[in-house]
């Protein structure tokens, strides 16, 4: 991207933003003074003749637009200019201590110390955070977070419209919470509840199953039982001492580094980081970190890889799964050229073996998926992952199949074609990433030091990581394979895990047995190595014309209709090299299928793109694609489909083709049907664990008032589907309706038309669907006396609890549909506000909305919360006072410049990107009012008065009560949670 055409979309941008055709006026926001004293030369900036502590020991070329330095006390740091998005500047400050460096007493501390560093510091006071971001314009939760892992803590900041002066405050402010938190008695005492809340949303069974899987696979290990999340009875012991404590042992400048990158000098910033972090000392003698322990071989084992810890988990409401693990001693290395084209060749191994499994699942294997991954875990182990999920109850079958698949790749050397594939795949994949680094978002940048740090290697730039690819392709032999196979099979210990909802299914003796015993090499699964073209593949039909070319008039966004009736929507540009974005939508969505359809429609996204086109199935596709960036996937609206690819320039006529040949020439293979059925029954084991696996089951089919298309298949609906019924389902609903094709990115436009013509203008003209034929969506159901009631067999302290409203839909009342965002933003931090006081809830209470354009009505509002079975009528208690309230009395300019701000921020740093343009404009060549309506986008989402606010309220708070649901265990339901009766589902 070129300077100068990012200056041209700002301006463009800045326009936007500034077009107010209705009177919505913005809010004063304090902001800190955009003067700031002037900032000194660094002094610790590591020279060009120096080499980066990064790099230390390593000839991999240093990035020349980072900067480093390494301050006097320890603290290290890297900053570069970035402008994507454009003003945005992302702060990360990593800790090198995570729940691995906590003491047996402190088993949580690492976590709650992140919560207690955002409570209270030296230039913070009580709850300031939240607040003093937003005034700055970052959302709480997105733009300003943090992260605790086994081995660090992680505090990040993305800063949007990011003045020297704001850059200056934030690195103040993070300073303070860094050195110096004021870790109170008080302070203790209000943040525990929230972190126990946390805990408790975080458990439920697939925690229980979690821990126990990590406590055999890294057993008498740290990782083993030390998860970040703590435990009860060590978090509910700690006090401000113990704590205070803790802060000086690990909170040490040597111990941090600082990554910034973003749309600011980095000799600016990293002058500001020594400015705030230089009189920083660390309290005390310092502390080496503690021994993360080796994966140890059992005694008396034998072989070469003996099995050790083995444990049967029995869940009764979780699928089946399996995993065992190779393991070996993790240790520091030196991160060199020739270590990286070894990881690259491991990677390759792995790629052709996954090939090769997934290849044996399509071809009738006893496993629904398996894979094979190789992971460095929490600098305690370098170990090889085999998992898989057996189709039913025989998982030794499916393990015998998997052992199998694995054998053959450790006896045989692959075919050079087998290889040849996966160099292609890794090499487009590498040279993608050089075409797009231009647009690559400082966020991922400084997280990309953040990762290098925490694993103990370096970090290098897109074109270095593809130029050392290329220059071991030559060493890339059969041979080199098999070698790095066998190494990543070579381990000290196996240990393995077997998930099951069945007591009867297995023992650790007979999964110890099944992994012991003698297995025989499967070369089945290697793949054909006949190669296919797009060439060789039939047309879809006569190349189409064009009847119609003008300009929409917003950019450069150019509207081509075809003879067919197909309509596409072009906008050419430089903004993010390398890449091209193709949606086309089509069709009528849900409205398309009757009650007895919906069985079938979940099916779709798997299913349906599985199935292949014409006479080619999915491996063959599979093979059209190596060495290609092409992409598929399939949305259902309410009122449309959708496919959905990211590209490039070169690829983009086989992707239109990919699209098209869909449309025109399904296949109806009954493989990947069958799958997806398989599939959905063993997803559906695990509903009934947690109120948040209530809801994904059945809160939308709910919301529709019980409408069968949203409803979650059962097992005994799922028995009796079948692929030809997936095919009646699907097949006529390819074939109706209109189809817009947009292509936005960095093509060539008259190709481009060329590449439509022959791809869908080569379409059979298609019949816009009769009104007849359509079915309704559904009306939002009617509030009733009390929540309806729905029941989870989890953990018995876990609840859920949800209020929603009805809003409406389509493009005529489309601004007002973004300004219930902002009202949904003030009942958002009102809700979480009151939690917090009230509950003790962590950060888990959500309020969103929803306006669809496709259809006219379906929009609502809606609340949402885990909590504990007690506090579910305070839920609702807090959330209608919200609303009452909303209607009542006009909200504060600050509350409201609190919300708007970072809305206004966030889509200015969106709009920078081609898909923000194209989510605007969708449907376009169907409704051209929303070509006119993207030019109020930036007004609509953060421009208002607090006069708008109350009326929307009113309007849509007043005139419904709010449907309501709780979620609550089978033991309370009913009972004293003071909720009504369980309603039947």
């Amino acid at each position: 991207m070129t300077r100068l055409s990012r200056d041209i979309r700002r301006l463009s941008l800045g326009l936007l933003l500034c077009a107010a055709p209705i009177a919505l006026h913005a809010q004063p926001l304090p902001a800190p003074a955009e003067t700031v004293e002037e900032v000194p030369a660094p002094r610790f900036v590591q020279s060009e003749n120096e080499t980066p502590w990064l790099f230390e020991n390593s000839d991999i070329p240093p990035d020349p637009e980072w900067v480093f330095g390494e301050m006097d006390n320890g603290l290290r740091y890297a900053t570069r200019l970035n402008g994507v998005p454009p003003g945005q500047v992302s702060i990360r400050i990593r800790i090198d201590a995570g729940s691995l460096h906590e003491r047996d007493n402190e088993l949580g501390y690492a976590h709650l110390m992140e919560h207690l560093l955002f409570r209270e510091s030296e230039y913070l006071g009580p709850n300031e955070a939240i607040a003093t971001w937003q005034r700055l314009g970052a959302t709480f939760g997105s733009d300003t977070n943090a992260e605790t892992s086994p081995t660090h803590t992680v505090y990040k900041l993305d800063l949007p419209n990011a003045s020297v002066a704001k850059v200056a405050e934030s690195l103040k402010l993070l300073s303070g919470m860094i050195r110096e938190p004021v870790l109170s008695p008080g302070n203790v005492a209000a943040e525990l509840p929230i972190v126990l809340a946390e805990k408790r949303e975080r458990g439920g069974t697939a925690q229980r199953v979690g821990e126990q899987v990590r406590g055999t696979l890294f057993a008498g290990q740290r990782l083993a039982k030390r998860l970040p999340i703590g435990t009860e009875e060590t978090l509910r012991a700690a006090t401000a001492n113990s704590l205070e404590d803790f802060h000086d042992r690990w909170y040490r400048p040597e111990n941090t580094v600082i990554s910034v990158a973003g749309d600011i000098d980095p000799m600016v910033s990293a002058a500001l980081i020594e400015k705030w972090f230089e009189g920083w000392e660390g309290k005390g003698a310092a502390v080496p970190a503690p021994d993360f322990g080796d994966p140890v071989a059992p005694a008396g084992g034998t072989g070469a890889n003996p099995v050790g810890e083995v444990a049967v988990i029995v869940e009764p409401d979780v699928p089946r799964n399996f995993t065992y693990a190779v393991m070996r001693p993790w240790r520091p290395v030196v991160d060199t050229i020739v270590y990286n084209e070894g990881l690259m060749m491991d990677g390759l191994a792995q790629a052709l073996i996954n090939r090769r499994l997934e290849a044996r699942a399509r071809g009738g294997g006893n496993y629904l998926y398996a894979q094979v991954q190789q992971e460095d875990v929490s600098r305690s182990t370098d170990a090889t992952f085999v998992s898989f999920a057996p189709l039913g109850d025989d998982w030794e079958a499916a393990l015998a199949d998997v052992r199998g698949v694995i054998a053959d790749a450790l006896a045989t050397p692959p075919t050079d074609e087998e290889i040849a594939r996966e160099v292609a795949e890794f090499d487009i994949g590498l040279a993608s990433a050089v075409e797009q680094q231009e647009v690559q978002p400082g966020s991922a940048l400084a997280d990309s030091i953040v990762t290098a740090v925490d694993i103990r290697e370096t970090t290098a730039g897109p074109e270095t990581i593809l130029a050392v690819f290329r220059g071991m392709v030559d060493e890339v032999t059969p041979e080199a394979i098999l070698e790095h196979t066998r190494a990543l099979f070579d381990g000290a210990v196996v240990r393995a895990t077997y998930v099951t909802p069945d007591s009867a299914d297995a023992s650790e003796a007979a999964v110890r047995t099944a992994l012991a015993a003698p297995v025989s090499a499967d070369g089945s699964a290697r793949l054909a190595a006949s190669s296919i073209s797009f060439d060789d593949l039939p047309p879809i039909g006569e190349p189409g014309e064009v009847v119609e070319r003008r300009p929409t008039g917003l950019f450069d966004i150019e509207q081509v209709a075809f003879d067919n009736g197909v309509k596409a929507l072009l906008w050419s540009t430089d903004a993010e090299p390398g890449r091209v974005s193709v949606k086309v939508r089509f069709g009528n969505g849900f409205e398309s299928f009757d009650a007895q359809d919906g069985p079938y429609i979940g099916l779709g996204p798997a299913a349906l793109i599985g199935s292949g086109i014409g006479e080619l199935g999915q491996e063959e596709i599979d093979r059209l694609a190596t060495g290609r960036k092409l992409g598929f996937d399939l949305g259902v609206d309410d009122g449309s489909f959708s496919f959905f690819a990211q590209t490039r320039r070169d690829d983009l006529e086989d992707q239109l083709y990919l699209f098209a040949a869909k449309l025109a020439m399904p296949s109806w293979d009954s493989n990947p049907v069958n799958r997806a059925i398989a599939a959905s029954r063993l997803s559906y084991e695990s509903f009934e664990t947690s109120p948040a696996a209530v809801l994904g089951r059945d809160l939308e089919y709910l919301l529709r008032d019980r409408d069968q298309r949203f409803r979650t298949p059962g097992p005994e609906t799922l028995s009796q589907m079948t692929a030809e019924g997936f095919r009646e389902t699907w097949a006529p609903v390819l074939e109706e309706g209109p189809v817009e094709v947009i292509v936005f990115g960095d093509f060539d436009r008259e190709a481009a038309i060329g590449s439509l013509a022959k791809t869908f203008g080569a379409l059979d003209a298609r019949e816009p669907a009769a009104d007849a034929d359509l079915t309704a969506i559904p009306a939002f159901p009617e509030a009733q006396e009390g929540p309806r009631i729905l029941t989870h067999r989890g953990d018995p302290d876990q609840a859920a609890a949800v209020i929603a409203w009805p809003t409406g839909g389509g493009v005529t009342n489309l601004r007002e549909g973004r300004q219930i965002e902002i009202l949904t933003q003030l009942f958002n931090n009102r809700l979480l506000d009151a939690l917090r006081e009230r509950v003790g809830a962590s950060y888990s209470p959500n309020v969103g909305a929803t306006w669809p354009t496709d259809v006219d009505s379906g929009g609502r509002i809606l609340a949402l919360a885990q909590l504990r079975p007690a506090d579910v009528p305070v839920f609702f208690d807090e959330a209608n006072a919200i609303a009452q309230d909303l209607i009542a009395n006009p909200v504060e300019a600050d509350e409201l410049a609190r919300v708007t701000e970072p809305l206004r921020q966030a889509i200015e740093r969106s709009s920078t990107g081609n898909l923000f343009w194209l989510y605007q404009i969708e449907g376009a060549t169907a409704d051209p009012r929303l070509i006119n309506l993207a030019r109020s986008v930036g007004v609509d989402y953060s421009r208002t008065t607090p006069e708008t606010m109350q009326q929307l309220a009113a309007k849509y708070f007043g005139s419904h009560e709010g449907w309501r649901l709780a979620v609550l265990p089978e033991s309370v339901a009913g009972g004293s949670s003071g909720v009504a009766q369980p309603n039947a589902r």
